[in-house]
């Protein structure tokens, strides 16, 4: 249960590490469990199910960045307009591709992941441990929310930065909607995210914005869904 909340916090934190909040995940992960689920009806692996519900929500995640990076529109005005935006679009590609509202075709158990997102959610942690504490990358990223300024100086365009951040926040945040979609449970159901995108962002704060005792929060709110 706390594997979605693991992929989604993690892609929150790395927008947030570089001065973007991204009020948006709880949309991210619905649009990514959608067309995970249509990804995995169309082609009978959860894989490439996995793949098309990371690009829809990288796609959602670019439209958020246009507002709050190009535009400098208000990060929590935009990020709640992504979010009422999402919950209105999958409704209505379902109807468009299954001509119902509520959910998506059941998605055979044979073509559904067992167990490897739980353990990819694992690996992602380790490297975004690595990532931050090690990599060049990672401290551009901290430089990009901390000390932009510092950042100019040095010949790199914070604004490229952000972009990097706030698209891969989308995907993992995508990627956590298709483990909840063709993981967790055998279709997409209209807001099945349940406000999981905001538990996210609480793991994320409760974690101090770094990645293993993020991870260890999500494992605590998994804990307290599951008793």
């Amino acid at each position: 249960l706390a594997t979605p909340l693991i992929f989604a916090s993690l892609g929150g934190m790395l927008s947030e590490r570089s001065g973007i909040i991204n009020i948006a995940l709880e949309g991210l992960m619905l649009v990514g469990a959608l067309f995970a689920a249509v990804g995995t009806l169309a082609s009978h692996s959860p894989w490439v199910g996995l793949f098309c519900g990371s690009l829809a929500a990288v796609a959602l995640a670019a439209l958020y960045g246009l507002f709050v990076i190009r535009l400098r529109a208000n990060q929590i005005v935009a990020g709640t307009a992504i979010n009422l935006l999402a919950m209105g679009l999958t409704p209505f590609v379902c109807k468009l591709l299954y001509d119902v509202t509520g959910s998506t075709p059941a998605v055979p158990l044979e073509e559904r992941f067992q167990s490897a997102p739980l353990y990819l959610s694992w690996v992602f942690v380790a490297l975004c441990m690595v990532a931050m504490s090690s990599t060049r990358a990672g401290l551009r990223l901290s430089f990009a929310g901390e000390h932009p300024q510092a950042l100019d100086a040095a010949g790199i365009r914070v604004n490229r930065v952000r972009w990097f951040a706030v698209l891969l926040s989308g995907a993992l945040a995508g990627i956590g909607g298709a483990a909840l979609s063709i993981f967790l449970s055998s279709s997409f159901s209209r807001n099945m995210t349940a406000g999981r995108g905001f538990m996210a962002l609480a793991a994320l704060i409760f974690g101090k914005w770094k990645p293993l005792p993020t991870a260890c929060a999500c494992l605590l709110f998994g804990f307290a869904a599951a008793v």
